[in-house]
């Protein structure tokens, strides 16, 4: 008679079927969060461009609007990944969503009467959305368990993609029997759906013993508790040198994008159609970029994030030739796809490898740097084609979209975003 095999153990055992994400309340709380702050940040600048249409706004007080909303986001990050390492994260979200909230109602006050007063409330609005990002980056990782997240990563930048539409789009049609104060208490109400939509998630490495962030760093200095977060990141080889592949990425080819684009729809085609169909296919690309890595899971997830950073590459080296729109809008579909393709992975590797205790910081650093260098680039690219010509420098934008990215994947833990234990820098 045959001997009755043993029950499996856990080890052998079959994996068991996780949910899918989009049935977490929490999470839809988050995602719903996020999705309104996404609609709010990108339908202000359109609100405001309409206010210069209806001529109740200069043309000069629009660009003032946007860079005193640029500082306020810049000088906020750093700040907001001391907090919310320091603080509860949903505290950080609720607080900075009702700032901006506020800071609404202030813009459309000083509609035809005060610029100085809607540049300060533009500032408030900035810092609270750029609170909010390393906020809700951590909270991501409080709310959804680690098996989830490059799901719940994909859903939050799909809905990144679906604002980047939806918002101007919608305030464009809400503008038919709206007028501009009207919309930007809307935009306050978005707000406050932010602020309120997520809910607090535990700490990954608690149940671990992972210490909670002292209570004598109350007495520490912002910087000091910002350069711990720096410390933290140089432990992670891989997460430098793609930070750093990022950033260019984003100075060069983004740039690229802004101006350069633009004046070849209009110098080289004629037609603006070029940067529309452009524009488009980019976002719909991201879209699919999106939707792809919510299954998808590469053996090499490093390395082929980064294969889809240097797809931005082909984005300005389409403007090089004088070839067919269609080949114009088909790379920057493949540039989008290929953005989503590191963000994902870059965003789950981020959750999974940072200490938990200082996860916000980092992710302030990584948008401090990727984010806060883009306007460099954005104002140097002009004065570089006058100077060089178009050819030149958007052939060198492309040949650093493509460098850089293959040059961090040499960075130790490149290959999968990850260094095994005993090879990475100690603390």
């Amino acid at each position: 008679m045959p001997t009755p095999s043993a029950p499996p153990t856990a080890a052998e055992s079959p994996p068991v079927k996780q949910p899918s994400i989009l049935l977490d309340l929490a999470f839809l709380r988050l995602w719903t969060g996020a999705t309104a702050s996404g609609l709010a940040t990108w339908a202000l600048p359109f609100v405001l461009g309409l206010a210069v249409f209806e001529r109740t706004l200069a043309a000069t007080d629009l660009g003032l609007l946007l860079a005193a909303r640029t500082v306020g986001f810049l000088a906020a990050v750093p700040v907001a990944g001391v907090l919310a390492d320091r603080h509860s994260r949903r505290g950080v979200v609720l607080w900075a969503g009702l700032a901006s909230a506020a800071a609404a109602p202030v813009i459309a006050a000083g509609l035809g009467r005060s610029v100085l007063l809607m540049a300060a409330a533009a500032a408030v609005a900035g810092a609270g959305q750029g609170a909010c990002r390393p906020a809700y980056q951590a909270l991501t990782a409080e709310v959804v368990d680690a098996g989830r997240r490059q799901q719940a990563n994909a859903a939050m930048t799909l809905a990144v993609r679906v604002t980047t539409l939806v918002g101007p789009s919608s305030a464009a049609l809400l503008a038919v029997f709206l007028d501009t104060w009207a919309l930007l208490l809307g935009i306050g109400l978005l707000w406050l759906v932010a602020a309120c939509a997520p809910v607090t998630g535990a700490r990954p490495g608690a149940a671990e013993g992972m210490p909670e962030p002292a209570a004598g760093s109350v007495m520490a200095s912002f910087l000091a508790e910002f350069a711990a977060g720096v410390r933290e990141a140089r432990r992670h080889p891989w997460f430098l040198a793609g930070l750093g592949a990022l950033t260019a990425v984003i100075a060069t080819g983004y740039s690229a994008t802004g101006v350069a684009l633009p004046l070849v729809s209009r110098d080289e085609y004629g037609t603006e159609v070029v940067l529309a169909g452009a524009m488009t296919a980019y976002t719909a690309g991201a879209l699919g970029g999106a939707l792809l890595m919510a299954r998808w899971r590469p053996r090499s997830p490093g390395w082929a994030a980064l294969t889809g950073l240097a797809a931005y590459g082909f984005a300005p080296l389409s403007l090089v030739f004088p070839v067919h729109p269609v080949v114009v809008m088909a790379a920057y579909a493949v540039a989008g796809i290929g953005i989503e393709l590191f963000n994902v992975p870059w965003f789950t590797a981020a959750q999974r490898e940072v200490a938990p205790d200082k996860l916000a910081r980092v992710s302030s650093l990584d948008f401090l740097l990727s984010y806060g260098l883009a306007p460099l680039g954005l104002a140097l690219i002009a004065p570089a084609i006058d100077a060089f010509g178009a050819t030149a420098v958007l052939t060198g934008c492309a040949l650093v979209c493509f460098a850089a990215p293959a040059t961090a994947a040499l960075a130790p833990g490149a290959r999968a975003f990850s260094v095994p234990r005993g090879r990475g820098t100690t603390p």
